[in-house]
Formats: C-alpha cells, structure tokens, sequence
C-alpha cells in the first residue's frame, strides 16, 4: 500500500494553515537525535537491576537460537520484573523465571542445545548461561550469570552472551541460603532492553 495522499480522498474545503513565526520556528527546530545505527546494538542487552545498570553482549556466534530467543522474551517486556531467585555465592546469579520457582518459562518451545567446545567458550566470570534440566535441550527463558569461572560447565550449558559493564552491580545482587541457593525477597530486574531499542537520550 502506498504512503501518498489518494487526491480523492482529500477534502476540498480543507482551510489552509495559518503560518506564524511560532510555527516557522517549530519548523525550522532540529529533529531529535537518531541512534546512530551500530550492528553491535542490535546484540547488547542491557538490563536494570536495583544496584545498577547492567551491558551484556550478545553472542549469535555461538548460540544464534537462544540469542534470537532472548532478544524475543526481552521486547515482550517478559524480563521485566523478574526475580532472581537462585544465587549462590562464588557461583552464579539465576533468574527469568517469572514464577520465581525455578520451574516456570516462557509460552515459547524449549531450545536445542547449543553447547560450545571449552576451546571456542568457557565459563568465566561475567559469562551468561542458559538454564536448563537434565534434558540438554530444555533451555526456555531462564538464565544464569557467573560470578567467576566454572570450569565443570564448559560444554555442557549453552553460552549467549557476557558482561562487559556492569559486573559490580551482578556481584551486589541478593544471595540465597542453603545448599539450592534459594533466595527470601529476591531482587528482580526493573527494566530489560535491547540497545539498539533504546532512545539515544537515555543510552
């Protein structure tokens, strides 16, 4: 379908508008500032959590389906306002189960695998994972950031992203107690979006 005007449809008594120099200053005022378009922001996610902002990079290269997956559930506003219910300290942080249960996901089909060799990517400090149950392909939603590295988990979690800003306020979030890491009155993500989504006003 076409943007232009149908002539047709045009009224013919339309009134002219009145020209002022109010309404040629507005004209004459510079648009607002457009993203510059990067590649890279399309694969940044950038999420809000109580102690602060938090920039990840996205790695289709490694897990192109769970990229896709995440970027889907975060601009369903899906992230937003869920906990991370799971965190061990010296391990890892848990979240995106909106159930806050460990047993909760998206709508969406669980994912194949998409392990990668420890020689292509390990679990270091700052790395995200998919979580998962026993069966390899059962990653949906839920996600783990380390706080530093887990060697035993090389090859056997899908990597699809990691921290390049914010690691100080992943190490601040609330840890759980007892063996499961289980967390009372967790913190929760305020906000989840894709860099290349958000106004340049506030990158």
């Amino acid at each position: 379908m076409s943007d232009e005007t149908n002539p047709a449809e045009t009224p013919a008594t339309e009134a002219p508008v009145e020209t002022t120099a109010e309404t040629t200053a507005e004209a004459a005022a510079p648009a607002p500032a457009a993203r510059v378009a990067d590649p890279k922001d399309e694969d940044t996610l950038v999420l809000e959590i109580p102690h602060g902002k938090v920039v990840i990079e996205l790695r289709p290269d490694l897990a192109p389906l769970h990229v896709e997956r995440i970027k889907t559930l975060v601009r369903r506003g899906f992230y937003d306002g869920t906990p991370f219910h799971r965190v061990i300290e010296g391990f890892m942080a848990q979240g995106g189960d909106p159930t806050g249960t460990g047993t909760g996901g998206s709508d969406l089909p669980d994912l194949p695998a998409e392990f990668s060799t420890p020689q292509k990517a390990r679990f270091q400090r700052g790395t995200l994972g998919a979580a998962r149950t026993n069966n390899p392909d059962s990653a949906n939603s839920q996600f783990f950031i380390m706080f530093a590295p887990s060697s035993h988990l090389d090859g056997q979690y899908t990597i699809w992203g990691k921290v390049t800003q914010g690691m100080e306020n992943v190490d601040k979030i609330k840890r759980g107690s007892g063996g499961s890491g289980m967390v009372q009155g967790p913190d929760k993500i305020v906000r989840a979006r894709i860099l290349a989504d958000i106004p340049t006003d506030e990158a």
